[in-house]
């Protein structure tokens, strides 16, 4: 599907106020300002969010290098803000960069938790249960009398429910939809255009948010969904789920899909060329010291470890 056309002069609208919101020098007023923009109409909620998802490879970049860099192309160029973040999307439309675009909805900037990129954070909330937010998560804590909800925008959030006198029901409700249950531990993440919940103990019920009916998980199971279509279960090890230990467990994994993982716990860039991309792993890597995690790579596999700045790096076949 065509994503529609939008009126140039509000997209460009869109460019300022996101370039602005990422300088650093954005006050209260400014966020609301940008707030009741959006809300004018359809047209500037959808150039929102097309803004920001032209600006999605820059974020994990830290937010004055990403700047710093329109601020340069458009200097360089001669162009507004608006233009060279539109020439920006036509680059990035045109086809991959190898990075991973990620959107940031509007709620990440507001919620009321949120942990940067490599931290993680533990709240204890009112009914005893705990959560631990892990790196990149936003998320809003919503309890009533008849239930307990947590809304997670994006991240990975791992919940240690506890029983409730009013047997409310635990909620972790993500864009693409609900993990419900009463006491048990598991995981939710958010990836990409997708859900997944991991289970570690008890049973959660599984529900996309445009079906009817969820399904149950149990302990030992995980499932992504997106919202309207549930994958398949798979089976997976509890004790393997380690990032709440800060610790990534690699099992005859795939050396992309180890860079991957982290490159959630650091900013920047972390490039895997394509032909070690398949190159097996097995091991215990640090998710708070990922330079060290990348030093065992290199100390241990025929790899390089090359670094163009701090915030961009690259495994590439050692020569």
């Amino acid at each position: 599907m065509n994503s529609p056309t939008i009126d140039p002069q509000i997209l460009g609208e869109a460019a300022d106020w996101l370039v602005q919101l990422h300088s650093g020098a954005a006050t209260a007023a400014d966020r609301e300002a940008i707030a009741q923009w959006r809300q004018r109409s359809a047209a500037h909620a959808q150039a929102w969010l097309r803004a920001e998802a032209i600006l999605g490879d820059f974020r994990n970049v830290p937010a004055e290098i990403a700047v710093q860099t329109l601020q340069r192309a458009a200097r360089g160029n001669g162009l507004s803000r608006r233009q060279t973040l539109t020439r920006l999307g036509l680059l990035l439309l045109a086809g991959p960069l190898g990075l991973a675009a990620q959107h940031t909805p509007w709620e990440q900037w507001s919620a009321e938790q949120r942990t940067a990129v490599g931290e993680q954070k533990h709240l204890q909330l009112p009914d005893g249960s705990a959560l631990l937010l892990n790196t990149d998560t936003a998320l809003n804590i919503a309890f009533s009398p008849d239930e307990r909800r947590v809304r997670l925008f994006g991240g990975e959030v791992l919940v240690t429910t506890a029983q409730d006198l009013a047997a409310r029901p635990f909620i972790v409700e993500t864009p693409q939809g609900t993990a419900r249950t009463q006491g048990t531990r598991f995981c939710v993440r958010i990836n990409g255009s997708r859900s997944q919940v991991s289970v570690l103990d008890g049973t959660v019920e599984v529900r996309p948010q445009y079906l009817s009916l969820g399904v149950p998980l149990h302990a030992g199971e995980r499932q992504s969904f997106k919202l309207n279509r549930l994958e398949a279960v798979e089976r997976f090890d509890p004790t393997a789920l380690a990032w709440d230990r800060g610790l990534l467990l690699a099992n005859d994994m795939r050396l992309d899909q180890l860079l991957e993982e982290l490159g959630r716990y650091r900013p920047g860039v972390l490039r895997c060329a394509s032909e070690v991309a398949a190159v097996r792993v097995s091991g215990a890597f640090s998710l708070r010291d990922t330079d060290a995690s990348l030093g065992l790579l290199g100390d241990s596999l025929p790899l390089k470890i090359s670094r163009l700045t701090r915030y961009w790096v690259s495994v590439e076949a050692r020569s």
